[in-house]
């Protein structure tokens, strides 16, 4: 971990005029810089550069921020990487803290491991172009697939030697271990202690993590024998796991963030091929289904990404589970079939980039379109149970739709095709959302026993009476949930109306990620104003929750009603906050913000700088919220719920003003009586925060 006063020193030192020239053309306009926008493509210059305020913004995508933003975004980078990058170029030695023993050794074997790795990619690219097998099988196979020699290095393309110890051999000449040539697999041993090689034989792909390092290889055999495997790959390691590594992302990743998009592919010749083609936004699963490791990985480029196929219905179907995955977290998924006996590596070789894209905009389909017309076609008219399970099958999938407007828009356009009544369809996902809800519950509780009889009594228990004297509305939540109501289409709706309720709860939970990132580790009585007040210390011996830290206090309120943060990542930096909130010398900020993780070291780094997340309002209110921790936790929570009861308000309110529900006199009583409900609730949030609510809707 880097120290903070290092941290302090890049930070004054950094210039960040200085820092984006060497990536953008800049001009001067007036007291600023102005140059192209090197998050988009653009014709016209809207990315500026203060130089008085330190600050960078694009105002036409709208991405910016200071030196260190700027930096892991358009390499990205993580916020240590960033801070190393301008420690070099600004001469600064960048110091952190010391490691205990267990820490170095690991270090130290990781480490080995990824010399031993680049050394190999180094070797194989060498046997390629010097050695007679290189040359006349490895080279003779890349060129039969039309690889150029600038895509060859790109990629960092190979051969290992067909005799089958000769690389093994040269490795130990050359220092390294036979330990190591077997944690990394590039060798194994056999029962008579000799080590092979493992891809002897083979051209190589070399498989690199997002900052560059080779972290594992795949090989391809060149003859047509059956008996052995196509493609071999690197076992699993200390620094290698399949399920969190995508191939080609390192290549791909600045052109993700620049179209704002990535193309999923299957092998490591879609992806290069794609490349050569001049499409370089591309990534590739190398033949696997998707993990939440990879989805997670692709999330943090960019929310869109467009599937290909090519063609095979059988092999399309096997991976329709793996996008249920993409959905769940939020990401925009399309899918494109390309053209019967063509799959994205030969589409590639026989059409331009401007022409591969135009084919992939005018024939990409959103999934869950394509999902429902797949089934279709496959399901016959007459099967009942078939046409039944279609249904659930989709609706399954729009159900792990994070988003409930994308899952209304989708249940609309659902029910259209599969001539099914948007009631039933929704009814359907609330059960499906309810019973993956209870399973989640139901593990937690199994799991909770175990941690207790472990002696875990890092996290305090906040009783129903410690909890009502600072978050009062739990006794009303827990009698009446506070649930997703359905949406129904309501005519005049304006989408600015749902971004700016959307808008509110985000704002809402943003400002408690900025209390966990900042004071996660801190008690809610640990303050200097609250021991000084007598009153308050001698409540402390009775109030537990002032025992509590930031980020117990916020976990075990939202948990007593039943609520979960919206944010994948939010849910994330609070789960990793939990887990590291009982050690010792555990800080939040310098934690998440030096996240190995870019989304989360962003995101961190985003609710951590004071005024991002506050409004005029909270800037006058919690001016000195640190010192004041007990008032502004709770006072927080109760804004999160407060802004998660207004958008129910609003959502009964354009049931009750749609057509269909007022023609409907069932109907219109239950979400009246819904109103009302809310009505209630809502007044009694309005004098917990100390204000008079009055809504006038006009019904």
């Amino acid at each position: 971990m880097i120290e903070q006063e290092t941290i302090r020193r890049v930070l004054d030192a950094a210039d960040i005029v200085d820092v984006v020239k060497e990536f953008v053309t800049l001009r001067k306009a007036g007291v600023n810089y102005k140059g192209l926008c090197p998050f988009h493509q653009e014709k016209t210059p809207s990315f500026v550069v203060s130089p008085s305020k330190q600050l960078c913004k694009c105002f036409s995508c709208g991405k910016g921020g200071n030196v260190v933003h700027f930096l892991m975004e358009v390499e990205q980078m993580t916020y240590p990487e960033a801070i190393k990058w301008l420690g070099a170029k600004y001469g600064i030695e960048i110091r952190e803290k010391q490691k205990t023993d267990e820490e170095r050794k690991l270090e130290s074997v990781r480490e080995d491991m990824f010399s031993l790795n680049a050394w190999a990619a180094k070797y194989f690219q060498r046997i390629l172009k010097t050695d007679v097998d290189g040359v006349t099988l490895g080279m003779g196979y890349f060129r039969s697939r039309g690889f150029r020699d600038d895509i060859i290095d790109k990629f960092a393309l190979g051969f290992c030697p067909t005799q089958r110890t000769a690389m093994a051999q040269a490795a130990k000449a050359a220092g390294f271990s036979d330990k190591n040539l077997k944690l990394t697999g590039l060798c194994y041993e056999t029962d008579r202690n000799e080590l092979i090689d493992r891809f002897h034989g083979r051209v190589i792909f070399p498989v690199h993590t997002v900052s560059g390092k080779v972290v594992a290889f795949g090989g391809r055999i060149l003859g047509t024998d059956k008996k052995l495997a196509k493609y071999v790959n690197s076992p699993e390691s200390p620094i290698y796991t399949k399920s969190r590594e995508l191939y080609g992302l390192f290549q791909a990743k600045s052109a993700i963030v620049r179209a704002g998009c990535a193309y999923l592919v299957e092998g490591y010749t879609d992806v290069i091929s794609m490349h050569q083609c001049g499409v370089e936004n591309v990534v590739a699963s190398s033949g696997t289904s998707l993990t939440e490791g990879q989805i997670r990985l692709i999330h943090r480029f960019t929310d869109h990404i467009t599937v290909l196929y090519d063609g095979d219905a059988a092999g399309i179907k096997a991976s329709l589970r793996g996008i249920d995955m993409l959905l769940s977290e939020g990401l925009h998924i399309k899918v494109l079939l390309l053209p019967d006996g063509e799959d994205p590596d030969s589409f590639a070789r026989s059409h331009t980039a401007e022409q591969f894209r135009a084919f992939i905009e005018s024939n990409q389909k959103d999934f869950i379109r394509f999902k429902t017309e797949l089934l279709l076609s496959s399901t016959p008219d007459n099967d009942p149970q078939s046409r039944a399970a279609l249904v659930t099958d989709v609706v399954h999938s729009i159900s792990v739709i994070p988003e409930e407007i994308e899952r209304q828009i989708y249940v609309t356009e659902c029910s259209r095709l599969l001539g099914v009544s948007e009631s039933l369809i929704q009814r359907e996902i609330s059960k499906m959302r309810r019973e993956k809800y209870q399973k989640r519950e139901n593990e937690q509780a199994a799991v909770q026993p175990v941690a207790e009889q472990g002696g875990n009594t890092s996290t305090p228990s906040v009783d129903a009476q410690s909890a009502a004297t600072v978050s009062a509305s739990a006794t009303v939540v827990t009698d009446s949930p506070i649930s997703p109501t359905p949406l129904m289409p309501t005519p005049g709706l304006s989408g600015r109306v749902l971004i700016q309720r959307k808008n509110l709860v985000e704002n809402a939970e943003n400002m408690l990620m900025s209390m966990i990132v900042r004071f996660g580790e801190l008690t809610l009585g640990n303050s200097a104003e609250a021991t000084e007040q007598t009153a308050l210390t001698e409540v402390a011996e009775e109030e537990e929750y002032l025992h509590a830290t930031v980020t117990e206090f916020i976990q075990s309120d939202l948990a007593q009603d039943e609520l979960t943060l919206r944010s994948p990542v939010s849910r994330r930096i609070l789960e990793e906050a939990i887990s590291h909130v009982g050690d010792p010398n555990w800080k939040a900020l310098p934690y998440f913000t030096l996240h190995e993780d870019l989304e989360i070291s962003k995101f961190a780094t985003f609710v951590s700088e004071k005024e991002s997340p506050l409004s005029t309002h909270h800037k006058e209110q919690y001016v000195e919220e640190k010192y004041r921790l007990y008032e502004v936790i709770p006072r927080l929570l109760l804004d999160y719920k407060y802004a998660i009861l207004r958008e129910q308000i609003n959502d009964v309110m354009m049931q009750l003003r749609n057509p269909e529900v007022q023609k409907n006199a069932e109907q219109s009583r239950h979400f009246m009586q819904q109103y009302m409900q809310l009505m209630s609730m809502e007044r009694q949030f309005a004098e917990l925060l100390g204000e008079r609510v009055v809504i006038k809707a006009k019904l």
